[in-house]
């Protein structure tokens, strides 16, 4: 028989606040986290705009000799690690630590630190470089440093999956229990790119919006005919997946059930997506199928909604060949009109919002939707929260390299 597959605890650390409440109520208020950036001088940047961290103070999570020694993507891990941790229950010792899996997506890994070094041995002061340099960018240092931080010692991953990590993270959990590797994963995504090189490398893209320095909230503007780019922000989004079974014989509270995965490629362009959807058609169809679900028995999608050009039309014409009339009648919302897009976090902070959407009947808004755009005509949400009974949700994220993701949550009703 197929294991069932909960969520029992979450953690999160957003350009809205440090913990996963203040985020969601401030989400549900349709507040932007997004603001000018601080983290370097982004004075000769076309893009001056990111979501970044406040009020973080990594020695409430970590202890404070070790802080220096971490690149704050690995910070943002365990910070949201220990928070869900916490909020699970879940006790780990020699008893079941090895049954304990941790996996946890990035797409930089740690360019902070590597930024830093790099700058050191150029200015000719390559002795300056700390040992602490190598094991705090790399990136399955975030997966390693929780796993050790909690003594989980069962499977071990780290997704590299670009903008699908944290969504693909939650997916191979859900594997690994499945597959009885584990029987609790943490899982999850964090990202620490809000950086001088990265932004130089996105600017040259154009990839990022560069239109609204002065209006940093206005900033992303998810499936609005006049978005222009991603505004890349970070932090990061950790759960606990756990089968059913270990669930209630511990007596977790439970958040919701994954019932779907779906994982594919559009194999089409490295960072274009496929113009007619079909990459992320055939990834929610292969996520619905594994939840053993029909189109129309889906209320609400947590939509990728990056606010580019080609990705929003992409994502839209990709839900219409999937659900038909029914995309007439379903809601979708973005995250990232408030969040900006954390990269390798995005998926798992927005499965955390979609559990919380069921859980509460809430639905977040897109805000920024000001004018329609004809070839984005689903409905958005637009501007103001939505009460909406929620039984079975999606979540998407496609990433560059062509890479789709998608997760199917439900309400637990211990049926």
């Amino acid at each position: 028989m197929k294991k069932r597959i909960v969520i029992t605890g979450v953690g999160a650390v957003t350009p809205l606040a440090v913990g996963i409440e203040p985020s969601w109520q401030s989400l549900c208020a349709g507040k932007s986290g997004l603001g000018p950036i601080t983290n370097f001088d982004a004075k000769n940047h076309k893009c001056q705009v990111a979501g970044e961290i406040k009020g973080f103070h990594p020695e409430d999570f970590i202890e404070k000799k070790l802080v220096p020694r971490m690149d704050r993507y690995i910070q943002y891990a365990l910070a949201a690690a220990s928070m869900a941790v916490d909020d699970s229950g879940l006790k780990i010792d020699s008893s079941n630590g090895d049954r304990v899996g941790t996996v946890i997506g990035t797409a930089a890994g740690g360019p902070t630190t590597l930024e830093k070094a790099h700058s050191q041995v150029l200015n000719g002061d390559i002795h300056q470089v700390s040992p602490f340099s190598a094991p705090s960018f790399i990136a399955n240092l975030a997966t390693g440093q929780v796993s050790i931080r909690f003594k989980a010692r069962g499977p071990q991953l780290t997704p590299v999956g670009a903008c699908a990590a944290g969504t693909q993270a939650i997916g191979e959990a859900a594997r690994y229990i499945q597959d009885d590797m584990a029987d609790v994963v943490i899982a999850g995504g964090t990202e620490a790119g809000v950086t001088s090189t990265i932004f130089a490398m996105l600017d040259s893209l154009r990839a990022i919006t560069c239109t609204h320095n002065n209006y940093p909230e206005k900033a992303s503007r998810p499936f609005d005919k006049n978005r222009d780019g991603f505004v890349a922000s970070e932090g990061a989004g950790i759960v606990i997946v756990e089968s059913l079974e270990s669930a209630i014989k511990r007596n977790a509270k439970i958040y919701g059930e994954v019932i779907g995965y779906g994982l594919n490629s559009d194999a089409f362009h490295i960072v274009a997506p496929s113009p007619d959807g079909e990459g992320p058609a055939r990834c929610i169809l292969l996520a619905l199928k594994a939840a053993g679900i029909s189109p129309e028995q889906v209320d609400y999608i947590n939509a990728h909604g990056t606010s580019t050009v080609l990705n929003d039309k992409a994502e839209t014409l990709a839900v219409k060949k999937v659900f038909g009339p029914h995309a007439k009648t379903l809601a979708l919302s973005s995250n990232k009109s408030m969040i900006g897009h954390m990269w390798g976090a995005s998926g798992t902070v927005q499965a955390i919002f979609t559990l919380f959407a069921i859980r509460n009947g809430i639905i977040p808004p897109t805000i920024n939707y000001e004018t329609p755009d004809p070839e984005c005509d689903l409905d958005y949400v637009p501007n103001v929260a939505r009460n909406a009974r929620i039984k079975i949700a999606m979540s998407n994220s496609f990433g560059f390299g062509g890479i789709n993701a998608s997760l199917v949550l439900k309400e637990f009703t211990g049926n």
